[in-house]
């Protein structure tokens, strides 16, 4: 009875996938950087709203996602090396302090939250491509449907987890601590930032030959 709507299956491989990609806790030295100049209230509603956001954008894709970029003329190898180098800006801001130094702190309160937090950082292509082809392999069952959803929103529950409570993180290791975790965090999003343009690169190349 329990198969006919939830398939454990499809829920346990989807979680685990999408919760490697979008690495809630490799996001927190990134998140308290660029959340740095926020208080504690305003930190913890930039966490919701990062999760609310990163959560929106990829229900969205899953359900319709194929139909908007085959309304829009795009392929999900254009959409990988778009998004990827907007990591790529992000992680080079990281690596040469220009997110500590933001000449409008208000700027970063309000905007932070959406961009680069919920996307592309957590909602990147990869989460995104990731949760369109789970959707695809399930077959458009009820069950298939119901397990991608749980699914999506475990992994947005360790999200906010992690977010939310990055501020007992960041009293333990410190502005140094948290300084030296950014610019390592910067230089790893660089490389993931280059491989998921070359893999969009390659499979653009693949489709058209």
């Amino acid at each position: 009875m329990l198969q006919s709507v939830f398939d454990t299956t499809v829920f346990a491989t989807t979680f685990t996938t999408l919760l490697v990609i979008q690495d809630p806790l490799g996001a927190i030295p990134i998140f308290l950087s660029l959340t740095s100049r926020q208080t504690p209230p305003e930190r913890a509603a930039s966490a919701r709203q990062a999760t609310v956001v990163s959560f929106a954008v990829i229900v969205l894709f899953a359900v319709f996602g194929r139909y908007i970029l085959k309304f829009l003329g795009i392929s999900v190898p254009s959409l990988q090396v778009a998004g990827g180098l907007l990591l790529l800006l992000v992680a080079l801001e990281l690596l040469t302090d220009k997110v500590d130094e933001s000449p409008d702190p208000e700027a970063v309160t309000a905007n932070a939250a959406l961009v680069p937090l919920g996307t592309p950082l957590l909602a990147g292509p990869g989460a995104i491509v990731a949760a369109m082809v789970a959707v695809d392999t399930t077959g458009g069952g009820v069950a298939g449907w119901v397990s991608v959803t749980a699914a999506i929103v475990g992994t947005h529950i360790a999200i906010w987890a992690s977010l939310r409570f990055s501020l007992g993180l960041n009293r333990v290791l410190g502005t140094s601590g948290i300084r030296i975790l950014t610019r390592v965090m910067g230089l790893l999003l660089a490389a993931i930032a280059v491989q998921i343009m070359a893999d969009g690169v390659f499979a653009f190349l693949e489709s058209r030959l």
